[in-house]
């Protein structure tokens, strides 16, 4: 009997190895688990072949700082990048104002990580300029008294970006409504105020409506345009010119030295780059707000390319531009602007 439990004792203590073996390689796999992937969503005017580099290489600074793989989603429209973030189907996005503040209006989880600094280096001057900009042939015909009016574009066509746009709708809207003393939902659609209204879905699109004819004027920024072109004179002021270079790639390459001008030029608050932080611990928040605002990053072309520099980036480095971590009210003049 004693031998026959003895057998059995051994047996237990065999069984009870193979089970807390059989455990450790159950938890080992679990800790080895590979983790979500984490969706980086961009809006059109990011989402051409010329920002490829930019998408990859933001997309390696997530996967470093969060261990996380990434996959790129891109765009033809803002509504697309808007849904997908505000939904937590994308966990990061880079945004204008406008379409940040839409998503953070549909989700609280939506804010900001970064937004990148004037030529400062400080907050001070974080922001670009949106334009009204015309055929420079048919300038003269926006003038009153010597000076460009918003009120000649009563009847006339128009190319906007998208109506979830900041600087290619909701303030150069905003400007012409005040001008004429209309509603800004007068101005989404032709035969209200103006004959014909387009939506160029980025604002190349946008431009190159008016460079082709197919519109009388255009609402679009220069952060978006100076890969392709040169703006000309005072970049703050009405007057200032947009030409095409002369070996602009598509969608310019059909409209190659022309040139527009400023009826209207507006400063609008530099864009984020966003997060959904229900899709985020605070440990990748950190990681992410440390690799952005790192020095490596700052001297990246891809995140900041050279003046007069061919490389396609988020922006223009034009002084000593580097990202800086913000929170939901820093854009208290963008929310008031856009009555949200």
């Amino acid at each position: 009997m004693k031998k026959q439990l003895m057998v059995t004792a051994a047996t237990l203590g065999l069984l009870t190895l193979g089970l807390a073996a059989c455990s450790a390689t159950k938890s080992d796999a679990q800790t080895s688990k590979p983790k979500d992937k984490l969706t980086v969503v961009f809006l059109p005017s990011d989402s051409t072949k010329e920002a490829g580099p930019v998408r990859n290489d933001l997309s390696k600074l997530i996967q470093k700082a969060t261990g996380r793989p990434v996959e790129v989603q891109t765009t033809t429209d803002y509504n697309m990048a808007i849904q997908a973030i505000s939904s937590n189907k994308a966990q990061i996005a880079v945004m204008g104002p406008d379409s940040y503040i839409e998503a953070r209006n549909q989700n609280k989880h939506v804010n900001p990580l970064v937004t990148y600094s004037g030529a400062s280096g400080t907050l001070k001057d974080a922001f670009y300029h949106s334009y009204l900009m015309v055929p420079k042939d048919k300038a003269d015909k926006y003038r009153e008294g010597g000076e460009f009016s918003l009120k000649a574009l009563k009847g006339k066509s128009i190319s906007f970006v998208a109506a979830t746009s900041t600087s290619g709708f909701a303030v150069p809207a905003g400007a012409i409504a005040a001008a004429n003393h209309v509603k800004k939902t007068d101005l989404q659609q032709g035969g209200a105020f103006f004959s014909k209204v387009l939506y160029g879905q980025s604002h190349q699109g946008s431009a190159v409506n008016v460079l082709k004819g197919d519109v009388d004027v255009a609402a679009f920024d220069d952060v978006d345009l100076v890969h392709y072109g040169k703006f000309g004179g005072d970049m703050a002021k009405a007057g200032t010119t947009f030409t095409v270079d002369a070996k602009a790639e598509a969608p310019f390459d059909a409209v190659r030295g022309k040139s527009t001008v400023a009826i209207g030029t507006y400063s609008v608050q530099n864009g984020p780059i966003v997060m959904n932080d229900s899709g985020l611990s605070k440990s990748e928040i950190s990681a992410l707000t440390k690799a952005l605002t790192s020095q490596s990053t700052t001297d990246n072309p891809h995140f900041f390319a050279p003046k007069d520099s061919k490389v396609h980036g988020l922006t223009t480095q034009t002084g000593k531009v580097h990202y800086i971590a913000i929170a939901d009210d820093w854009y208290a003049p963008t929310h008031k602007i856009l009555d949200k």
